[in-house]
């Protein structure tokens, strides 16, 4: 079993507030500072976040790869300088966030970060090295090439997630674990959705497998109660969800909310 990561010490579940906390006053805050520091302020010890990279290598904290959805802002951050980029307004109201503000301003949060494009990789790692952030981030991708990238710019220090492919193998490992597929994933946190399309990825048998491999599994979007117990009593490590109220009741009402 590999040494557990400073991330991963604490016992699980783990409950990620996904883009921060952007229910209620917050709506339409997904990804600001403001969301960040309320899901702390809740007891939110984990964070679910994304970023992208502008076209001077700034690494700012946002989900889609234009400003148009939820800002004042228009067009591609990958075509605009930080200059820029920095007057759009989440829902009108806040700037838009360099990660390493966000970092900076929350030292004691853990925070799961998806890197949106390959551009975003080196100023990335460049930003968890300057602040020495290895021990409270996690990486993830949706592309396996990405985090084959981010591995190797960053070293043994970063953790990541399991990309696509990886998760794959991990899924076949639970149909057929006698073929020990699993044993060539990469990374050390599952984070999947529940079904991928007519396929069911989260049951007994993935998780089986995952607990061979020292793998965590962490499973996105879930913002129904129920649906959350159901995967807490099948054994998942995590849930990301967009509803922190409704799963911190959850987790109350079981005992496992955290008391710090």
């Amino acid at each position: 079993m590999t040494a557990a990561h400073p991330y991963l010490v604490d016992s699980p579940p783990r409950a990620f507030a996904h883009r921060g906390w952007h229910v209620g006053d917050l709506s339409g805050m997904e990804n600001s500072l403001s969301a960040f520091r309320r899901a702390v302020l809740e007891g939110y010890r984990y964070v679910e976040t994304d970023v992208h990279a502008t076209a001077d290598g700034t690494v700012v904290v946002h989900h889609d790869r234009t400003l148009d959805r939820t800002t004042d802002g228009t067009g591609p951050i990958a075509t605009q300088l930080w200059s820029t980029v920095r007057r759009a307004k989440i829902g009108g109201r806040e700037p838009v966030s360099r990660l390493e503000d966000v970092l900076e301003e929350l030292p004691e949060t853990f925070f799961n970060i998806d890197i949106k494009s390959d551009a975003a990789v080196e100023p990335f790692v460049r930003t968890v090295r300057r602040l020495n952030a290895f021990d409270r981030v996690a990486a993830a991708a949706f592309s396996e090439a990405r985090l084959v990238r981010l591995r190797k710019l960053a070293g043994p220090r970063l953790l990541t997630s399991l990309g696509p492919r990886s998760a794959l193998l991990l899924r076949a490992d639970g149909w057929l674990p006698f073929l020990r597929l699993g044993s060539f994933s990469r990374g050390r946190m599952a984070q999947v959705p529940l079904r991928h399309g007519p396929v069911t990825v989260v049951d007994k048998a993935f998780i089986a497998a995952a607990h061979r491999l020292g793998i965590e599994v962490h499973t996105w979007t879930i913002n129904d109660q129920e649906r959350m117990r159901q995967l807490l009593d099948l054994g998942v490590h995590g849930i990301v969800t967009d509803r922190p109220d409704l799963l911190r009741e959850v987790l109350i009402e079981r005992g496992s909310w955290p008391s710090r």
